[in-house]
């Protein structure tokens, strides 16, 4: 039976889903099995392992019975629970069926077949109960409690298993959102196991004298045990004020859940849960405050979560500068002298101080946690800080001791060297917890050891060192993974450290003494301080060091990228890069599919022994290199052959219903089975290309070599030794079949070929015939099938045609000439002499059938063989074909394990969240057209020319007469082929379906006999399923629509019915569309189409959140679970679920996988986003990637295993491909580096695939904490990590993935990460991966995450301090007087660091690297220098720029949160006001500030009149500002086009000026956009707004500094100089009021007194200036230097202002404040757009652009100047 055809009516239910007797079985809807009916014929239930797990369920009929419910005889356990627990019906059904899909999944995994086939094995409860539950039972240890699983001794032991693991599947798929917080899930496990066990047990209830039973009663578990917990989470939620108000101030997911962590959780809340407890208090006086860890927004959170790598830093910095400031060419040499050995010891000093400010740290950010409860945390932070002076204290009196010993003595006397020795011994005793850290590191299975018992001598002893957690145990790796990033680490370490020392900080000590002995300076200003100096100092250390402290990410990069190299290379990437290489190892390709995919019948038993290992190898390594000739095996056994063509060719028909191929290259690409008597493998035809000419003249060269030496020749090349054989027997059956059966001429031809084959038997075929008459045989053939290819034979042409081949065969072939007679004896002419030789095979000719499709399609081939040149080397054409199938080939040669049969793999599940994204686009998207006149479906045409002309021929095949069609009957194709070419949901479904699609066809393979699988093929040629009845360009369209739907005809036609049940035992699809419910009810065609999915998908699921309105404000909420019936022809409901409340209460997108997760079947789950897409060829290779969770990696099993993704939309743009190069190399190398050597994968997107069962007991795939979690996904790596899991990376399956594809789209998902990140910085996760993994997997942690962002934020920074240093000492004089400071190597140095991170080095290295492995060093380099042609670099350096500001602003200040950045195609022209609004903040101010700094340097400093010098200290800091302000406009469609240009101010004015409103949008008006703007300022907290405004004070520099070098001060350096510059901002800023109120009072009514204000204004100001002149030195050129220093002060004021805002929001002043902050904003406008006015108006610029922007697509035959122009011709 097949699964689709089933028919069970729609089920109705109680709008409560409380827990009530099933209804008749009859009318139940399931989901994968009909458990509720194991007498229905269904596939599933034919297989005993699913009997045998419902018949364990049923085992409940001497368990006691609830006294308030009927018991019927078809329940079983499940529904006990459900009774005396109040558990949702539904909930029990989904649990059930959970359960025994996954029992039974496990019977058929076991190794050997058990004794009885119909009873559950008891192992197989054991482990799932042990793997299940062993967080629980850690739980239980950890806090000192005794398990409730009582299972010793007991006579039901495997029921009672059976009991425990069903009870905690019920708890979990009731929790909703507690599902978050594992350990209460666990806490709420251990006091129903009390109650489950008081029943077992039969206890007698103290307070009725009766046996126990536990009082829930009618949806008891979710109202009395749920919802009280799920309302705490939710009034936390709401009282954050949507994540706004401090992390500190309210308790998130983490918080609740750590509550649990400790005993006191028993005695505060018991149980039944009393709701008078505090925990469940509102009122913030009584609630229980945060737990285990206050998250503190700063920026000492970078050094408080990763103290070990500051504090190493800062001491090589100080031993550094001792030794350098000895002035030793050599370190070593300087290390001999005795002083500075003593000196080296203060840093023991700075070390002590550190720890010093390590331990305030804590207690400053951990201090709300000390309560009555835990005095001892207290105590400990009070000691550590006492400890920690006391150790600087004493470490810096026995240093005074040494030197007051030796200044004593005047030498280094024996009592100076004792005091020395003191000073040793104290220092031994300060680092003992580091030596024996650093023992415990070389022997890790100790410290585990340690760390995972539960001992609390081991908790007194760690007491000092860290809080006790649950999480965070025993996280060392083995000895050998150890040794393996240790020794990564340390030639990091020491190339980091080699540089810095000698280029670095060395250079530096020479102009630092310099300026110390000369401390005279003549200063232009007024200087506060006498000795200046050493402002210059720290001037000219501080971007150095701020380097020296950040370049540690660069040699991070380079070894990472050349470790990541090596790697590759051992894991074989890259063997196989183009369809060249593809074609030479096709033969063993074959081969590896067998090996890889087709499981051999010995592999029943899992674990292979040495031999077989070995044996593996071997062949492995044969069919790597191409030893032997493994695929004879191959030709030897047909059966063999048949599988692997079913294979193939499925493959190649996804292909061509993908449409990247077309038909003709169909039939070129496909193997047909062997037919027509041929001998060989019947290779794809264009693998055969060229060889048969090649063979031919090969022979007609032959000049008496013997048939050995050109049968050798021939056989060299293994194509070339098929085609010639395929060709020879081809020709043989198909003279036969043209020339009538029976008659004369068919049984020449017969002795004809005979004859041939007599004399290549006996060696003689070179000496008996003419070779040079081959060819010319040859031309004759070819005219003879293509005259049988014709529509209409002529029936002349081809007697002539047999005739003429006749006489060269027969009587010109051989080089002995024979008489008539002879060749009668011989059977070759014609027996009867009346014969003429003229009317040979005029009466013998028989034609085949017309209507033959399969005739025809074999005699295409032949002809293809005989015909073919090297012009076949190009297919096929499609760049993606060729790239996928280089994949496939290349991957089936890594090491893999073997792939199970399809019963005995582990089975899966995948999940997809969706909100509300585009399912399908509608024909209105496809036909609308944007302001250039272009619509989508043109853009698609256009990009994907050759697929959009393979989909129209393709729908010409599927019976489309006229291109108008495609808007009628073919809409459907046409919607979804656009469809499959975006970011849409039905392109991820497709390709997600495909694991089910090659499922099926596994199963058949594998279950089907040789006879099955041999008929099978030839059926299917028959039906033309192998080409899908493709005709070629010499068919006629009357032979063309009568193909067999693809769909149909592939090898679905040979299914038997049970393949749909294994597949679907196998694997799940679930897609949890959250808003499906609203969709549906508002007829939205999101909703039409999502049914559409399900309807053609019978393994899809939706998912969804349904909301139930009982009343005016009862809303209930439900978890639903949706599939189509192909019986009924409709959707119908399979569970319903009732939730607490509302499903959001964190993030959105971590709450929709949440609810949907209890509805995902199998041991693993695939968590994949809605802009993924996956391949059939990929997931043939899934059983093998889920056979990884069975093998230990390191010391553990992997929990996630990492998946290798493709980026799908690299071709759009050039932006696409930097996007796409830079997404490729860090899913890729930086992956492959981090899980091997480095062990700290993470899990940082979404094709990884989670052992289900371990994580859905440890919190879920995700963290839904609201703000600090806004970067879900990679969370789940940190739980994982924490809690003991292992992550792996696996290179030899990939994922498709969409990206964004347009600059303003990058920058959001760059911002939203980067917020992300500075999120990540203040979690609780973060802090402790930094304090509890050994050091060297710290920096690894910190420098693959959020180091990373804030090494990133700190080449920003240096860019900033070397820039206002330079311009401090050119401004004050010191630079004037100290020519010296700018020739130096360290300032070298770090501008060429500097200008290297820039340019993009932190991508752009292992971009290269990853791009030489996998397709050459050329390819790479070519590929990086069109890059750099493309602007690349400006790119980089521009998203440095959002990763920096969205990092720092996010840690400052908050703000984080979801950006939808869009996924659709973007070739409109973004306006001006629209990229201002997006980047005035981030990119557009700092730009014009580092602008105007590098001005001012140009214009005062003495160094700017020496050019070259200038253009070496400042070319990258103007590349970054050019960059930063032009980007927008390069990476803009028609960025530069003039029209648009004087559209683009005319908006921006309108936006500018619009004062905006309550409901007018930000878009609208620049008011409402600048108050938005500010809205991070508003929530921040003091130390935020402290920090920003003292970052704001930099901008009154200018002024100070430039009003010194105005000629009217004289040269004065008095301090009155720069107050009375002030009255010139006051009356600026007085004008301005005044001009302003006489606008408000008079432009509107009395018009001519606002112009005489105007005028007195401008009369004013005129004498002033004249009088100015007369009388003082001043010169006209001080008002122009005047405005760098004034408009700096003013944007100075309004900076300072925002954070004010708060107190002056309310007074006059904050008008005058908006005022003057539209006028800077209309002013940094102009200063943007200038530019670009100027380059649109120049002549060649937009065309250079469009040509820069659209590289990539021309390259590929894309006419982007058509579309941007909108000169377009639509063909439809």
């Amino acid at each position: 039976m097949n699964l689709r055809q089933r028919s069970i009516p729609t089920r109705t239910r109680s709008r409560g889903g409380a827990y009530a007797p099933p209804e008749p079985v009859s009318a139940e809807v399931y989901n994968i099995i009909p458990i509720h009916d194991l007498l229905t014929d269904h596939p599933s239930l034919r297989c005993v392992e699913v009997r045998a797990a419902a018949a364990a369920l049923r085992s409940a009929g001497d368990l006691r019975k609830p006294s308030f419910m009927v018991w019927h005889n078809h329940m079983d356990i499940l529904d006990w629970l459900g009774m005396f627990f109040g558990f949702q019906n539904d909930n029990v059904r989904n649990q059930r069926e959970h359960l025994v899909l996954h029992l039974a999944n496990s019977l058929m995994r076991r190794p050997s077949p058990p004794k009885d086939a119909e009873s559950l094995d008891p192992t197989v409860v054991r482990d799932f109960r042990k793997k299940l539950l062993k967080n629980y039972t850690s739980w239980c240890s950890y806090l000192g409690r005794k398990s409730q699983l009582w299972l010793s001794n007991r006579r039901d032991a495997a029921r009672r298993e059976l009991l425990y693991v069903s009870l905690y599947l019920l708890i979990w798929g009731e929790s909703a959102n507690l599902r978050f917080c594992p350990e209460c899930i666990c806490y709420i496990f251990h006091h129903m196991a009390i109650e489950l066990n008081q029943i077992l047990e039969n206890y007698i209830d103290d307070n009725t004298g009766r046996p126990f039973e536990p009082s829930y009663g009618t949806n008891g578990f979710l109202i009395r045990v749920v919802t009280p917990i799920y309302n705490v989470i939710k009034w936390e939620e709401e009282s954050s004020k949507n994540g706004t108000k401090p992390h500190s101030a309210w308790r998130n997911y983490d918080d609740i859940n750590e509550f649990f962590w400790s005993r006191k959780c028993f005695r505060r809340l018991g149980w039944p849960i009393n709701r008078d407890r505090n925990f469940f208090s509102t009122d913030k006086f009584k609630k229980v405050g945060k737990t285990g860890f206050v998250e503190q927004r700063s920026f000492w959170n970078v050094y408080r979560s990763f103290d070990r790598l500051w504090v190493m830093l800062i001491l090589f910095l100080q031993a550094f500068v001792i030794v350098a400031w000895e002035g030793e060419n050599r370190p070593w040499k300087a290390l001999e002298n005795r002083n500075v050995q003593v000196e080296l010891l203060t840093i023991f000093i700075t070390w002590g101080g550190l720890r010093f400010f390590q331990s305030v740290l804590d207690a400053g950010t951990q201090y709300s946690l000390v309560s009555r409860e835990t005095r001892l945390l207290g105590v400990r932070m009070v000691l550590k800080s006492v400890v920690a002076i006391t150790w600087t204290i004493v470490f810096g009196v026995f240093y005074w001791r040494i030197w007051s010993q030796k200044n004593t003595d005047g030498r280094w006397s024996d009592a100076a060297n004792g005091r020395i020795i003191t000073f040793l011994e104290a220092a031994f005793v300060f680092i003992i917890p580091e030596l024996l850290a650093l023992a415990l590191f070389i022997i890790p299975w100790v410290r585990i050891c340690l760390e995972e018992t539960n001992w609390k001598i081991l908790y007194l002893l760690t007491w000092w060192f860290h809080t006790r957690t649950f999480v965070g145990r025993g996280l060392r790796e083995g000895l050998v993974t150890n040794l393996k990033y240790s020794l990564f680490w340390i030639a990091v370490l020491a190339s980091k450290f080699s540089f810095s020392y000698f280029f670095q900080i060395k250079p530096l000590v020479s102009p630092t003494k310099l300026l110390l002995a000369n401390p005279v300076v003549t200063y232009t200003w007024h200087e506060f301080f006498g000795r200046a100096n050493r402002t210059a100092i720290v001037v000219l250390w501080v971007p150095v060091l701020l380097i020296y402290l950040m370049d540690l990410q660069i040699w991070y990069a380079i070894f990472s990228s050349l470790v990541g190299a090596v790697n590759g290379l051992f894991l074989h990437l890259g063997e196989i890069r183009n369809i060249e290489q593809f074609r030479l190892r096709f033969q063993f390709f074959a081969s590896a599919i067998q090996f890889n995919i087709m499981p051999e019948e010995q592999m029943s038993n899992t674990k292979l022994s040495l031999v077989k290992k070995l044996r593996d190898g071997i062949h492995r390594f044969k069919l790597r290199y191409g030893l032997g000739r493994v695929y004879k095996k191959l030709e030897s056994s047909q059966v063999e052959a048949h599988r692997f063509a079913l294979i193939w060719n499925e493959i190649i028909i996804t292909f061509r219903e993908e449409d990247l191929i077309s038909d003709a290259e169909h039939e070129l690409l496909e193997l047909p089975p062997n037919c027509w008597d041929i001998k060989v493998i019947r290779w794809p035809c264009f693998l055969l290309c060229n060889e048969l000419l090649l063979a031919l003249s090969q022979a007609a060269d032959v000049t008496g070599e013997s048939d050995r030496w050109l049968w050798s020749k021939i056989c060299k090349n293994e194509y070339r030794r098929c085609a010639v054989v395929e060709a020879y027997d081809s020709i043989k059956y198909l003279l036969l079949l043209v020339v009538k059966r029976g008659t004369e001429e068919n049984s020449i031809i017969a002795n004809l070929f005979c004859e041939i084959e007599h004399y290549i038997r006996i060696g003689k075929f070179t000496v008996m015939y003419k070779m040079t008459l081959l060819l010319q045989i040859h031309a004759k053939l070819i005219y003879l099938i293509k005259l049988l290819l014709r529509p209409k034979k002529d029936h002349c042409e081809v007697v002539n045609v047999l005739q003429a081949l006749y006489e060269l065969s027969v009587r010109e072939f051989s080089k002995e000439k024979r008489s008539i007679r002879q060749l009668r004896q011989e059977g070759l002419a014609p027996l009867s002499p009346a014969t003429d030789a003229g009317l040979l095979f005029e009466n013998a000719v028989e034609f085949p059938d017309a209507e033959d499709a399969v005739f025809c399609r074999h005699l295409r081939r032949l002809q293809t063989i005989l015909t073919s040149k090297d012009s076949m080397h190009n297919v096929p054409k499609n760049l993606e074909a060729r790239r996928r199938l280089a994949f496939f080939s290349n991957s089936l040669f890594m090491n893999m394990p073997h792939a199970p049969l399809v019963e005995k793999m582990v089975p899966f599940s995948i999940l997809t969240p969706y909100y509300d994204e585009e399912v399908m686009y509608s024909q209105g998207i496809l036909r609308n057209e944007n302001e250039d006149g272009i619509s989508t479906l043109f853009y698609l045409q256009k990009i994907y020319a050759d697929e959009w002309a393979n989909f129209i021929e393709r729908m010409h095949g599927e019976g489309m007469e006229d291109d108008s069609e495609i808007w009628s009957t073919k809409a459907r194709d046409l919607r979804l082929w656009a469809s499959y070419r975006g970011q849409t949901l039905s392109r991820t479904v497709r390709g997600m379906m495909y694991y089910y699609r090659a499922l099926k066809m596994l199963t058949f393979l594998e279950k089907a006999s040789e006879i099955e699988i041999e008929n099978g093929s030839q059926q299917l040629a028959s039906h033309g399923s192998l080409s899908s009845g493709l005709d070629g360009p010499h068919l006629g369209k009357a032979a063309a629509a009568k193909k067999l739907n693809r769909g149909v005809s592939s090898v679905n036609l040979l299914f038997k019915g049970h393949e749909y049940a294994s597949a679907l035992m196998k694997f799940t699809y679930v897609v949890t569309c959250q808003l499906y419910g609203l969709q549906k009810m508002n007829g939205d065609s999101r909703a039409e189409e999502i049914l559409y999915l399900m309807k053609n998908n019978e393994a899809l699921r939706v998912a969804y959140v349904d909301e139930v309105h009982s009343g005016r404000e009862e809303v209930e909420f439900y978890s639903v679970l949706v599939k189509y019936d192909d019986e009924l022809q409709k959707e119908v409901e399979i569970y319903r679920i009732r939730l607490p409340g509302p499903l959001k209460l964190g993030e959105g997108k971590p709450e929709n996988q949440n609810h949907a997760i209890i509805f995902t079947r199998g041991d693993a789950v695939q968590t994949i986003d809605m802009n993924q897409d996956n391949y059939y060829e990929e997931a043939l290779k899934m059983r093998n990637l889920l056979e990884e969770f069975k093998t230990y990696y390191g010391i553990r099993k992997p929990t996630i295993l990492g998946v290798r993704e493709n980026v799908v939309t690299g071709s759009v743009s050039s932006l696409a491909w930097f996007m796409s190069a830079q997404e490729t190399s860090f899913v890729t190398l930086g992956q492959r580096v981090l899980a091997n050597p480095l062990k700290i994968r993470m899990h940082y997107g979404h094709p990884d695939v989670f052992d289900r069962f371990w994580f859905l007991t440890r919190g879920g795939v995700s963290k839904a904490s609201k703000v600090i979690n806004i970067s879900e996904d990679i969370f789940a790596g940190f739980n994982c990590t924490l809690r003991g899991g292992n992550v792996t990376h696996h290179e030899y399956i990939q994922v498709g993935k969409g990206r964004d594809v347009g600059l303003n789209q990058i920058s959001m998902f760059e911002a939203k990460v980067a917020s992300g990140n500075g999120e990540q910085v203040l979690s609780r996760d973060v802090y402790r991966l930094g304090h509890r993994l050994d050091f060297f997997r710290m920096l690894s942690f910190y420098y693959s995450s959020v180091g990373f962002y804030f090494n990133t934020m700190m080449v920003v920074l240096t860019v900033y301090t070397f820039l206002w240093g330079r311009l401090y000492l050119a401004l004050s004089g010191v630079e004037g007087s100290r020519h010296s400071l700018t020739n130096n190597k360290a300032l070298g140095a770090i501008l060429n660091q500097q200008f290297i991170i820039q340019l993009g080095f932190f991508t752009a290295l292992p971009m290269v690297v990853e791009n030489s492995l996998e397709h050459g060093f050329i390819q790479a380099v070519y590929d990086f220098l069109t890059m750099q042609l493309q602007l690349a670099s400006i790119f980089y350096t521009f998203s440095m720029g959002t990763r920096t500001h969205f990092f720092g602003r996010t840690i400052l200040h908050g703000g984080a949160k979801y950006r939808a950045t869009g996924r659709g195609f973007v070739v409109e022209h973004k306006s001006f006001a629209e990229n201002y609004r997006l980047y005035a903040r981030s990119h557009f101010v700092k730009g014009v500030e580092l602008g105007v700094v590098l001005i001012v340097y140009a214009s005062q400093s003495v160094m700017a009149t020496n050019t070259l010098v200038y253009i070496a200290m400042a070319i990258s800091s103007w590349f970054l500002v050019v960059s930063w302000i032009m980007a927008p406009f390069v990476f803009n469609p028609s960025g530069f086009d003039w029209l648009k240009t004087v559209y683009d101010f005319e908006d921006f004015m309108n936006w500018i000026w619009n004062s905006g409103g309550v409901f007018v949008k930000a878009e609208k008006s620049w008011e409402t956009w600048w108050y938005e703007e500010q809205d991070h300022l508003r929530t921040t907290g003091l130390w935020g707004k402290l920090l920003e405004m003292i970052l704001d004070i930099r901008f009154f520099f200018f002024q100070y500094g430039v009003v010194y070098r105005l000629k009217i001060t004289g040269g004065n350096t008095s301090i009155a100089v720069y107050l009375l510059s002030w009255v010139i901002m006051v009356v600026a800023v007085g004008i301005y009021i005044v001009i302003s109120y006489a606008r408000d009072k008079y432009s509107a009514t009395q018009h001519i007194y606002y112009r005489l204000v105007q005028f007195l204004v401008i009369v004013v100001t005129v004498l002033v200036i004249v009088l100015l002149l007369k009388f003082t030195q001043f010169v006209f050129l001080d008002l122009i230097t005047s405005l760098l220093a004034f408009i700096p002060t003013g944007w100075g004021l309004i900076s300072i202002a925002l954070v004010l805002r708060p107190f002056l929001q309310s007074t006059v002043v904050w008008d005058t404040v908006v005022s003057l902050a539209r006028l800077y904003d209309l002013l940094f406008g102009i200063i943007i757009l200038a530019p670009v006015a100027l380059l649109s108006w120049m002549p060649g610029f937009q065309s250079m652009q469009t040509r820069i922007l659209f590289n990539e697509a021309f390259s590929r035959g894309l006419q982007i100047s058509r579309i941007l122009t909108g000169k377009k011709n639509m063909d439809l």
